[in-house]
């Protein structure tokens, strides 16, 4: 397999991969038809254990010093990013 050299536009497609994942995960909650809530509970756990995965790796990125523009960040990224910009609104 091939690594990857990480740089911005290798973050870029993280954090597309990771605002696809928070897209499956919505479906999966809200949409997806399951035989059981054990089911239900079980295909969030494996795209939830996914997306920690791609998150850790985009912040290992940012940690690095990679930059990349916050306007392409996933929507639950930015939501988290306003949060811890302005703690009073908190």
């Amino acid at each position: 397999m091939q690594i990857r050299p990480p740089s911005k536009y290798h973050l870029k497609d993280l954090h597309k991969e990771i605002d696809l994942f928070d897209r499956k995960i919505e479906h999966c909650e809200h949409h997806a038809k399951f035989d059981s809530e054990e089911d239900r509970a079980s295909a969030l756990q494996k795209l939830m254990t996914a997306r920690q995965k791609v998150v850790k790796a985009a912040a290992a990125m940012v940690s690095q010093g990679i930059v990349f523009d916050p306007e392409q960040l996933p929507r639950s990224m930015k939501a988290e990013l306003q949060s811890a910009e302005n703690p009073a609104n908190a």
